[in-house]
């Protein structure tokens, strides 16, 4: 007797797996671990292993090759470039989908970052400073970051922050922080002078006396009215009756001094920052100073972060210490 299918059924694979029974190799998902796992989706997400490994604040070196051994713990490649972007190939997608539904099971860890807070003098943020953090923060896209500009006395006295960086006129970090910090440490002697922007000046009518800088209008940031060792310059800003701007933004009085023909007083390392300033010495005998200081809040020295953004300041001002000379 024979037996055969019935009229129109072909045989179209009853013995196959039920289309919803995962594949083999994605019941080992389970088994991968947590650090890698976040690696593996965290990547998928950015879209790219250098964002990823900023995220995760690790090498991408290391990354790549935590990755590299899942691929073949999993004998299945998870990631496919087109052209220049990074996506995920068909058992990279699946993986994704496996881990994202155990993630409530795995509970793959989200480390908490402390918040580390700077306070930093308006001027050495911007010509100093600002670079270097925009680099570190490049590098730790993790790390949770407050970034105060001290713009006068009054805003230092009442800050409080793990990391305090401030100009302080004399030989004494007074006056300095409020709240109990490490020995403040001394990293630069800045000098002060009118500077003026060289395309509105040629070489051989620059003014060599304050009577020369009749011709010109001045420019002055508020904070600077302030500082007792500026005071040659105060003085002579405030006996102006026309020809003189007043700025409560440090940034646009740079401005100012570079498009609006005016002259201001700078730090002496600005012809370094912008080759396109020129400093003017010899308009006053009495020389403008100010210190740059260095404090750990007592609170937070035990901080790995903290350590971190001290280093990098020491790095900065070790690099431009030629900046710094008279």
């Amino acid at each position: 007797m024979s037996f055969t299918e019935p009229a129109g059924r072909a045989n179209t694979g009853d013995y196959r797996s039920p289309p919803n029974k995962p594949e083999p190799w994605l019941t080992r998902a389970a088994t991968i671990d947590n650090e890698v796992a976040q690696y593996f989706l965290v990547s998928a997400r950015c879209g790219c292993f250098m964002q990823a490994a900023r995220s995760l604040n690790v090498r991408s070196t290391l990354l790549r090759k935590q990755l590299a051994q899942l691929e073949q713990q999993l004998q299945h490649s998870l990631f496919s470039f087109q052209g220049s972007a990074l996506s995920l190939t068909r058992e990279g997608q699946q993986l994704q989908a496996k881990l994202i539904a155990l993630a409530h099971e795995r509970k793959l860890p989200v480390v908490e970052q402390p918040l580390i807070r700077l306070a930093v003098a308006e001027s050495i943020l911007h010509d100093i400073l600002g670079r270097d953090l925009i680099a570190l923060l490049r590098r730790n896209a993790s790390v949770r970051l407050e970034i105060i500009a001290l713009d006068s006395e009054l805003s230092l006295r009442a800050v409080s922050a793990d990391v305090v960086l401030w100009l302080a006129h004399g030989e004494t970090p007074q006056p300095g922080p409020t709240f109990a910090t490490s020995e403040p440490q001394q990293l630069a002697r800045l000098d002060y002078l009118p500077h003026i922007a060289k395309r509105y000046s040629r070489v051989t009518a620059r003014p060599e006396t304050t009577d020369d800088l009749a011709d010109f209008m001045l420019v002055q940031w508020q904070h600077d009215r302030q500082i007792d060792s500026f005071r040659p310059w105060n003085e002579l800003v405030e006996q102006r009756l026309a020809g003189v701007v007043q700025m409560q933004s440090y940034e646009f009085m740079l401005e100012m001094i570079r498009c609006g023909a005016c002259i201001g007083l700078l730090p002496a390392y600005m012809s370094r920052f912008d080759r396109g300033l020129s400093a003017l010495p010899g308009l006053f005998e009495e020389p403008m100073q100010l210190q740059a200081w260095l404090a750990v809040n007592a609170d937070s020295q035990h901080l790995p972060e903290a350590r971190m953004l001290s280093d990098v300041i020491h790095h900065t001002f070790s690099e431009r210490q030629e900046w710094f000379l008279p």
